[in-house]
């Protein structure tokens, strides 16, 4: 084992008052563990029964029991340094100016420890029965000091420290004046008050440090939290930007696709006249050679019988007026690029939808339905997540918590931070669906609105609506199949989405929720032979 690892195990069956391996450990009910003759002492010497550690106070001294399973694995770890000592083949002989071990024979080995009862100094394998036996344990050991005996003194001058010092007072000054002059006090006595002191101060600074610690942590999370809002972020920022990159390239295609189209057909009109134009004149110049040839000629009856042929020839086309059209082109640019605009404007609306949605669905909660505030037509699935209206009342126990009208709540209730749930609404004609408060009205005549203490969103008579008063209707282009509800506690907003459609439907803002809120479904009733489907809680599907 390193030294690092030696010293890592050490300091975990170390007790923090006596700074030694467990003797006896004893566990506060705070969590921290000493030896059960430390903390007896420290109680002892102090009005309140506080932990050397954490400070808490305890109104009455506990009963402290030992932990055996700390203990068992203290006196392991001691009883393995002790072995580890024993099987040595030879310790080093203590160096110049080291203080020597006052037990071993032969050669003398560096001490650790001096004992100010025996007044003697030992090494890690003779110091051992202090750290074991029962009537040594209470002799007090300190850091090895050479000529033990010459420089123990019981009394001491609370001004001066060291044995050494007080000699060379006494010297120079006589036995007579430092007797008068200076107040005496045992060496027990005073180391006690300075460990005390010492103790005081290292709670102070493991307080420090555990406040320090705990900075650091903050400051962590605040990083992590910050880094993962990031690359939410981007992530959204990429999903937006590569569905507009890729609605660009759509539209630049069949700009160029148009064009080239155009080219085309221009090209192919080019192509018929000068054809056209080659044809005549091909003819022409078939024609100009038989003139030609008649006029070099001096068979005058055949250039008078040819005249009447040439004479009655087609008229050649007049081209002056045939233009090649390039007006095709003009405006598919600007046509291109409005439809760009367009295409854009409702692709970064959709998207900006669809990333609201999600940032609201990463609040997703498990909801489930109570039976004890079901009305009592109302039938749940064995797995609590759907609702609909049965034709038999149920011979169940009316409890105040049951709804009168046709309700049901969810079991989970929040009273602080965000949350979210879906719902299938698909195959229904009427229903009801948001949040109340614990305390909401759920027998006699009652609105499922704000002034009631619901928060709802209705539809009825294919007729979507805000539950309020009064009502607000909501005109859509077609009925939600799913429905999302978001509620954030802190900022008063419960929100609906029509999650298929990644859009908002309707918001209750600046609300002031005073108790607990619970989810609120109703299925409604029958209606014209319809409305039979029932109301399915979803689990979440993030929006992709």
């Amino acid at each position: 084992m390193s030294a690092a690892s030696c010293l890592q195990s050490e300091d975990l069956f170390m007790c923090s008052i006596c700074l030694d391996v467990f003797t006896d450990p004893v566990t506060t009910s705070c969590g921290h563990n000493f030896c059960k003759t430390c903390i007896t002492q420290h109680w002892n010497s102090n009005v309140q029964c506080v932990c050397p550690l954490c400070n808490k106070v305890f109104c009455t001294r506990p009963e402290l029991k030992v932990n055996a399973f700390i203990s068992e694995i203290a006196a392991e770890f001691r009883q393995s340094t002790k072995n580890k000592a024993s099987i040595r083949s030879e310790e080093p002989a203590a160096k110049a100016g080291e203080v020597q071990c006052d037990v071993c024979t032969g050669t003398k080995v560096k001490a650790i420890k001096s004992c100010l009862k025996c007044e003697a100094s030992y090494c890690q394998t003779h110091l051992e029965p202090h750290l074991t036996a029962a009537r040594l344990k209470s002799h007090q050991l300190i850091h090895p000091v050479d000529n033990l005996e010459d420089r123990m003194c019981k009394k001491i001058c609370v001004y001066l420290i060291c044995p050494v010092v007080i000699l060379l007072c006494l010297y120079m000054l006589g036995a007579d004046f430092y007797t008068k002059n200076h107040e005496f006090v045992p060496l027990t006595e005073e180391c006690e008050g300075k460990k005390a002191e010492l103790k005081k101060t290292l709670v102070e600074i493991q307080q420090k440090i555990q406040q320090i610690r705990l900075k650091i942590h903050e400051i962590n999370q605040s990083e992590k939290l910050s880094r993962e809002a990031a690359d939410r972020k981007k992530a959204e920022g990429l999903q937006i930007f590569t569905t507009l990159k890729q609605r660009v390239e759509d539209i630049q295609a069949d700009f160029m696709e148009t064009v080239e189209e155009q080219r085309k057909s221009i090209e192919k009109q080019a192509e018929d006249f000068i054809k056209e134009l080659q044809q005549e004149l091909s003819e022409l110049t078939v024609i100009a050679a038989e003139v030609e040839k008649l006029l070099r000629s001096g068979d005058y009856l055949h250039l008078l019988q040819s005249f009447s042929f040439i004479s009655t020839a087609p008229t050649p086309k007049d081209w002056t007026q045939v233009r090649v059209h390039q007006r095709s082109h003009e405006g598919s640019l600007e046509k291109a690029v409005a439809q760009l605009e367009e295409t854009i404007s409702k692709e970064v609306k959709k998207l900006l939808k669809k990333v609201e949605l999600k940032r609201v669905q990463q609040f997703a909660v498990d909801v489930t339905l109570d039976p004890n505030t079901a009305n009592l037509y109302l039938i749940l699935s064995d797995d609590e997540k759907q609702v609909h209206l049965g034709d038999v009342l149920k011979n169940l126990p009316d409890q105040p918590q049951r709804f009168e009208k046709i309700g049901v709540l969810g079991k989970q209730s929040f009273s602080s931070g965000r949350f979210y749930f879906e719902v299938q609404v698909k195959g229904k004609t009427h229903w009801i669906l948001g949040v109340t408060t614990e305390t909401s009205k759920r027998k006699g005549g009652f609105k499922r609105s704000p002034q009631e203490c619901y928060w709802t969103l209705c539809l009825f008579e294919n007729k979507l609506f805000g539950f309020d008063d009064p009502p607000v209707d909501l005109s859509l282009k077609s009925r939600p199949e799913k429905v999302g509800v978001f509620v954030d506690f802190e900022e008063g907003l419960v929100s609906f989405y029509d999650v298929d459609a990644a859009a908002l439907i309707f918001s209750f803002t600046g609300c002031s929720f005073t108790h607990k809120l619970l989810p609120y479904f109703s299925p409604s009733l029958y209606v014209d032979n319809t409305n039979y489907a029932p109301l399915i809680i979803s689990a979440v599907s993030h929006t992709e």
